[in-house]
């Protein structure tokens, strides 16, 4: 029996767990020295969401793998067919991409310069986010709390068990566990504003994101 020195896989083995057709790629091959991801779809889907690597200080490389996308960075446009290279410069940088023709992937490469890679915490928390679509709002919210038990403290953890708690009322908890991911990461003042996961703690004595 040879062992095993190598791992192959197809990206359509590797399929969709979270918003979007999101292509596990680090987790699925077992990656831990650095982030690996990739994103598919047809013309109009977003494939790269609308954000920096502020708070993370992680430098982000895209590359357009089939189709073609458009990205945007920082507010100007950039035409991306397959074999663009696309590297904003620095972690402040805001960026997005999306589908601009069928069968458009996009692979994200990313690591934070002079430390070790950790996995980010919407990695930990995919698997509530089709639950949530669903508005299967408990469940989501017990995958989240897990979630939060194994990685506390970070961000986006944080945020996502908000959002389930929220919904599911418990107002102190969500409120509390926003303004935590909020100090952890600024960025999400902002996002939470037009989040209606938020809708029901908007006017919470602890919270400022009106």
């Amino acid at each position: 029996m040879s062992e095993e020195r190598y791992s192959v896989a197809r990206l359509d083995e590797m399929p969709g767990k979270g918003r979007g057709n999101w292509a596990q790629v680090r987790a699925h091959l077992g990656i831990e020295a650095f982030g690996v991801n990739a994103w598919s779809g047809d013309p109009g889907d977003s494939l790269i969401n609308d954000h920096n690597e502020e708070g993370s200080g992680q430098q982000e490389l895209y590359f357009v793998v089939s189709g073609r996308a458009t990205f945007t960075v920082d507010g100007e446009e950039i035409d991306a067919p397959a074999g663009t290279f696309v590297y904003p410069d620095d972690p402040t940088r805001q960026r997005t991409a999306v589908a601009a023709e069928p069968g458009t992937t996009v692979l994200a490469l990313g690591g934070t310069p002079g430390e070790a890679y950790r996995a980010l915490g919407w990695e930990w928390t995919s698997e509530a986010f089709p639950l949530f679509g669903e508005e299967r709002y408990e469940e989501a919210y017990a995958v989240l709390a897990q979630a939060e038990r194994d990685h506390p403290d970070m961000p986006g953890v944080l945020y996502n068990l908000a959002c389930a708690e929220a919904r599911v009322g418990k107002t102190d908890e969500a409120a509390e566990h926003l303004a935590r991911a909020i100090e952890l990461y600024p960025g999400f003042t902002k996002i939470a504003r037009d989040d209606p996961d938020f809708d029901s703690i908007r006017d919470h004595p602890s919270l400022s994101i009106t």
